[in-house]
C-alpha cells in the first residue's frame, strides 16, 4: 500500500507541476497556478499521515516506510528547486522570457554548483534520518525497526558519495577550453564570490 502511495505522490507531482504551469503560462491564470503549485506539499503530508496511521495500526516497519521518508525528505530538498527550475524553461518556451541562466560547467563556479547540489541533498538527508528517527521511536526500539534503521545508513550513504562527488569539482576543477573568454569571465566570476 505504501509503495502505491508513493507512486500516486509522484504522479500528482509531475501531474499538479505540469498543470500549475500550463495555468500559468497558457491560460494565464497565476493565482490559480499558485494553488496548483501549493497543492504539491500536502501529496507528502498525506503520505506522512497515512505511513504513520499504518505504524499505528499495527504495521510491521518495512522497506516502504523506509522508502516513504527518503521520499519526502529528497521532496522537501529538491521539490521547490525543480519546480523554479521548470518554471523558468516553462516561462522561456510559454511566454517569450529569457532562457533561463545554465550552470557554468567549468572551474569554481561549477564547484560551488556542485556544493549548493549537496547540500540540498546534504538537507534531504537530514530529513529522512529525522522522520526515520521518529518512527523508530514511536513503533519502539526493537529488532522490528531494523528496515529503518537500513534506510537510515542507506541515506547516509547517498550523502556521502554525492559528498565525494561534489568534492572532486573542488579538487579537480575542470578547465575551460583555453583562451575563451567565457572561461576568464567564469574565472573573475569565482574570485568575486
Amino acid at each position: 500500500m505504501i509503495v502505491g502511495l508513493i507512486v500516486a505522490c509522484e504522479v500528482g507531482f509531475w501531474v499538479l507541476l505540469a498543470a500549475g504551469l500550463a495555468v500559468r503560462y497558457l491560460l494565464k491564470l497565476r493565482r490559480t497556478s499558485v494553488a496548483l503549485l501549493l497543492g504539491e506539499p500536502l501529496l507528502e503530508v498525506v503520505l506522512f499521515v497515512v505511513t504513520a496511521i499504518d505504524l499505528k495500526n499495527g504495521a510491521k516497519p518495512s522497506w516502504e516506510h523506509g522508502l516513504a521518508a527518503l521520499y519526502i525528505g529528497f521532496t522537501v530538498a529538491y521539490g521547490h528547486y525543480t519546480i523554479r527550475w521548470l518554471d523558468g524553461h516553462a516561462a522561456h518556451r510559454l511566454a517569450g522570457a529569457p532562457p533561463p541562466p545554465k550552470p557554468s560547467k567549468y572551474g569554481m563556479p561549477r564547484a560551488a554548483h556542485e556544493g549548493r547540489l549537496w547540500l540540498r541533498t546534504a538537507l534531504a538527508t537530514a530529513v529522512t534520518l529525522t522522520l526515520l528517527q521518529c518512527a523508530i521511536w514511536y513503533v519502539g526500539d526493537g529488532s522490528g525497526t531494523d528496515p529503518l534503521k537500513s534506510w537510515q545508513a542507506t541515506s547516509l550513504r547517498i550523502a556521502s558519495i554525492h559528498g565525494v562527488i561534489a568534492l572532486t569539482y573542488l579538487l579537480f576543477p575542470k578547465k575551460g577550453p583555453k583562451g575563451s573568454a567565457k572561461d576568464a569571465a567564469e574565472g573573475r566570476t569565482a574570485v568575486r564570490r
